[in-house]
């Protein structure tokens, strides 16, 4: 009884043990991002005093009538939009079907050609020579560019591929040939259905990908009508902090200084909040994709 007793009380300290650091962990990854929501509606001061830390004190929309008041925040909203869009629709037309081509044993040169795949995620040309190639595409300026740079990774195929080598055997296809169906057919009718959660996956790493592309404005468009969201709010940004050096009425520098610490945060949230809202609709299938390749049998 005495040894019973003494093992259930070591499992209880364990699973307390267990708890209590994962309610620890939870805390320390929340914290950061409740931090934002509460400092983004909290009066600007008082967060910079560090009088804010668990609720919101001076509850204050300025700094979110502020940044929504640019009408530039609308137009790069529907630009990311449609290159998130556009983007993620091309990334799958690419990566889909190179994944499940590369995944057939029957493929000839699979292996050359994911040696080949392999080199490019090791190594690439550099901003230069890329920057040349779409400017000899005649792609500079234009939407197109962010639509297509970054719609293709040599991880995301792998998953893909990974995906299709453990969950599609080569009986199935070999009984969708026998009645009658082609390669084509089956894998629009068979492979891609069976497919839904690789698809899932890849929607949200490109989606995610897009919507937070920043770098590629910054280079290859000049055009402020094809900015991005993320350009428009770090132009939003920048302009909030930066004092014009002509203005020399301290209550004037004080007010832009106050107008930067408004928006600062709202300008997170704004930036982050689609991308929140979506992930928990495709959390489990990003926890399998995740384990893809960790376990076969």
């Amino acid at each position: 009884m005495f040894l019973k007793w003494k093992n259930n009380k070591s499992d209880y300290i364990f699973t307390f043990i267990v708890y209590a650091s994962v309610v620890l962990i939870s805390l320390l990854i929340l914290y950061p991002l409740l931090f934002v929501v509460i400092a983004s509606v909290s009066d600007p001061d008082l967060v910079a005093s560090g009088q804010v830390l668990f609720w919101p004190k001076g509850i204050t929309l300025e700094g979110y009538r502020y940044i929504f008041r640019d009408q530039r925040i609308w137009s790069g909203y529907y630009n990311t939009i449609r290159y998130t869009f556009f983007g993620t629709l091309i990334a799958l037309t690419i990566t889909i079907p190179a994944g499940y081509a590369l995944s057939r044993t029957d493929m000839a040169g699979r292996g050359f050609v994911m040696k080949l795949l392999i080199v490019t995620k090791y190594f690439s040309g550099g901003l230069i020579p890329t920057y040349l190639v779409v400017k000899g595409l005649h792609l500079v300026n234009t939407p197109y560019v962010l639509m297509i740079l970054g719609s293709f990774s040599v991880f995301n195929l792998i998953l893909c591929r990974t995906f299709f080598m453990n969950t599609m055997p080569l009986e199935l296809q070999e009984a969708a040939e026998i009645d009658g169906c082609s390669i084509f057919q089956y894998f629009i009718k068979i492979v891609l259905p069976l497919s839904k959660s690789i698809i899932a996956i890849m929607v949200l790493y490109y989606a995610v990908g897009h919507w937070n592309s920043f770098f590629n404005g910054l280079i290859y468009v000049s055009d402020a009508k094809l900015y991005p969201l993320q350009l428009i709010l770090r132009d939003i940004l920048i302009s909030g902090q930066s004092v014009d050096p002509s203005v020399s009425d301290p209550e004037a520098i004080e007010l832009m200084k106050q107008i930067a610490r408004t928006i600062k945060y709202g300008v997170i949230i704004v930036s982050s909040l689609p991308v929140l809202i979506l992930y928990p609709f495709v959390q489990k299938h990003f926890v399998k994709g995740v384990m893809i390749g960790s376990l076969k049998g």
